[in-house]
């Protein structure tokens, strides 16, 4: 089989022996004669499996006992609202930094449960770069501070987090988790669909600190509240089997490359391939971040007209490349260059960007 050159934001590529292993206990998985998706979630197979993808996760992350690692559904987009939910008091305010779509869709869903406060955003600048944020610029009635930590349709990502200190410090992370090190204990509440660099689509990663369990009303509707899941190791109803296990797997292919170190130190290599292609074009190719706000994870770009923009598409697609079409929302183009993409993938992509530009 010919695998594609995916650089689609999600669902993502994954890598190639993660796959394979599933492929090989895809009817029948460590001898139960059940492939995954058929085992009870209360059988002691997938509680091994189940358990496993958390140890890993907290090893990998390096996340202390404080916190508590919970599998949820609904995406991120669920986590918009929960976060509210369960964390929003009356006479309080969610604090949002807003550095792009996804940011404005998480202050949506809390503006539906009580007050919000925008601390700060990049908007009219058309979100080119991670907004200026001092502590100073918080509400005096802050509940929480609510970032997106790296934004996959302006290709813009966070270098240095605000600090926790004064109010607890929520991430949306579900487009760089993963990609390289982060100290935990900076953050009361990260949360991640998989898609991207964590498995497939189907289950979000939240992790959470158990002092903030403390703030979720027994009011709440069972399913969208916190402690459910954490007193019940995300087991209180089916979980999403199959996806926990690929994210078992994925966790598993990231400690046999060396870890996050070793991520993180080729993802910078992979972004720089592609960054230097665009600064060294002479302007054929415009990026849309400001050169201190560039994701590692989300190449963003534009040619000099739509009609390029459009051949350039076009003979990509022809020569293999998938998903290089910007956010319908933004236009463009972009590679998605997630743990997955291995740096031939972005050496080859590099390559034909040139060939199109010294052809055009």
């Amino acid at each position: 089989m010919n695998r594609a050159l995916n650089f689609n934001a999600g669902p993502a590529a994954l890598p190639l022996s993660v796959l394979k292993e599933a492929e090989k206990n895809w009817l029948d998985y460590n001898g139960s004669g059940m492939a995954v998706m058929e085992l009870s979630h209360r059988s002691k197979e997938y509680e091994a499996i189940h358990q496993k993808a958390q140890d890993l996760l907290r090893s990998i992350l390096s996340i202390p006992d404080s916190y508590d690692v919970l599998f949820l559904q609904g995406g991120a987009s669920l986590q918009f609202t929960m976060i509210p939910m369960n964390l929003l008091s009356e006479g309080k305010s969610g604090n949002y930094v807003l550095s792009g779509v996804w940011s404005e869709k998480a202050l949506k869903e809390a503006e539906k449960i009580g007050q919000t406060y925008i601390v700060s955003s990049s908007k009219e600048e058309n979100y080119r770069s991670i907004p200026v944020f001092n502590e100073d610029m918080l509400s005096k009635d802050a509940a929480y501070l609510h970032i997106t930590s790296n934004n996959t349709i302006y290709g813009t990502q966070w270098s240095h987090f605000p600090s926790n200190g004064k109010v607890p410090l929520i991430a949306d992370m579900s487009s760089d988790i993963l990609s390289k090190n982060i100290n935990i204990e900076n953050f009361d509440l990260i949360y991640a669909g998989a898609q991207k660099n964590l498995g497939p689509s189907g289950v979000t990663v939240v992790i959470i600190k158990k002092d903030l369990l403390a703030k979720s009303k027994s009011s709440l509707p069972t399913m969208l509240n916190y402690n459910t899941f954490a007193k019940n190791n995300s087991l209180y109803n089916t979980p999403p089997t199959l996806a926990i296990y690929l994210l078992k797997l994925v966790l598993e292919w990231v400690e046999g490359e060396g870890g996050l170190s070793v991520i993180e130190k080729r993802n910078e290599e992979k972004a720089k391939i592609l960054y230097d292609c665009i600064d060294e074009s002479n302007g054929f190719y415009i990026g849309h971040s400001e050169k201190d706000s560039r994701s590692n994870m989300n190449v963003t770009f534009n040619l000099k007209d739509e009609e390029t923009s459009k051949q350039f598409l076009a003979q990509a697609k022809e020569a293999g490349f998938v998903g290089l079409n910007g956010h319908r929302s933004v236009g463009g183009c972009r590679a998605s260059i997630y743990n997955a993409i291995p740096v031939e993938q972005i050496e080859q992509l590099a390559a034909f960007m040139k060939a199109f530009r010294n052809n055009y």
